[in-house]
């Protein structure tokens, strides 16, 4: 049996959404602002950037305090706009990752610098082939730099960086990435799409990830590994699933991830198009009820 839930972070996209570009069920935001005034607090977790993911949020009553793990753990801000806490990752890494990688795909990156142009990139029109759907949400807030290394020039230090590719493209990718001298330098975490033949490699200041952020979060709130959940549906949600002390697979995950489910000891929620976190935080906030009673 598991502890009451107190702290719950939770995946956007694959898990949170019923579909990339889609809004919220009614239902799972209901379920979010049930689970807060039950006394839970619920956390974002992403990899998306914080002011690509708090629109997602725009119509609902929920707290300003509210968590948000952004940028896939390199960035912790909260609903209302306070900062946190935050990583960076070298200018130096990401200038020399740049020739590292630009073979391989849609090549982006992104600096902590909300409403200004936050994301940068050399070739426009091969991210739009590559990951057109990402490119329309985030037109507003990218910047066309050629050569990329230019980005670096003043030596702002920065947040993530992404490839992004057909499947094939990211194998060899993350082979390159292994064998290079920036190897040591950041961490990785990948996204995989095998329906859309798509894959993400994110890259990261050494030390980041959702996991990671999750416990520094854990730790600020003073609330114990047991009592927190995580839900997600891909390999960058694994470290999360791993640390908390209730993971929760998302039904619609790969089928790989589904048979780990079992043996990680991860619960196995319905798929995002069936209202499954809705449906697990309402499990969540009928076991805090009944514990107080």
């Amino acid at each position: 049996m598991h502890a009451p839930v107190r702290l719950v972070a939770i995946d956007v996209d694959g898990t949170l959404l019923p579909g990339f570009g889609k809004a919220l069920t009614p239902r799972t935001g209901r379920a979010l602002e049930a689970a807060q005034k039950a006394g839970i607090t619920v956390a974002l977790a992403t990899g998306r950037r914080t002011d690509f993911a708090t629109p997602l949020l725009r119509g609902l009553k929920l707290r300003a305090d509210m968590p948000l793990i952004a940028s896939n753990g390199a960035v912790l801000r909260t609903l209302g706009g306070d900062s946190l806490d935050r990583c960076l990752f070298p200018a130096e890494v990401a200038r020399g990752l740049c020739g590292l990688l630009r073979p391989f795909g849609a090549l982006v990156f992104t600096f902590d610098r909300p409403g200004g142009r936050e994301v940068v990139l050399e070739d426009l029109e091969t991210a739009r082939q590559q990951i057109p759907q990402w490119v329309e949400a985030n037109r507003d807030a990218i910047a066309v730099v050629k050569p990329l290394e230019d980005a670096f020039g003043n030596g702002e230090d920065l947040i993530q960086g992404m490839a992004s590719g057909r499947l094939s493209q990211m194998r060899e990718a993350e082979k390159a990435f292994k064998a290079s001298p920036w190897a040591d330098s950041c961490e990785y975490a990948q996204t995989i799409y095998p329906e859309r033949d798509m894959s993400i490699l994110d890259l990261l200041p050494p030390g980041v990830s959702k996991g990671a952020a999750l416990k520094r979060l854990a730790a600020r709130l003073g609330m114990a590994r047991e009592e927190t959940m995580a839900i997600g549906d891909n390999w960058n949600d694994v470290d999360m699933l791993e640390w908390a002390g209730e993971g929760v697979l998302m039904g619609n995950a790969v089928a790989e991830l589904r048979s780990m489910a079992e043996t990680r000891g991860w619960l196995l929620a319905p798929s995002n198009v069936e209202d499954g976190v809705a449906v697990v935080l309402e499990a969540a906030i009928a076991r805090r009820v009944a514990d107080k009673i």
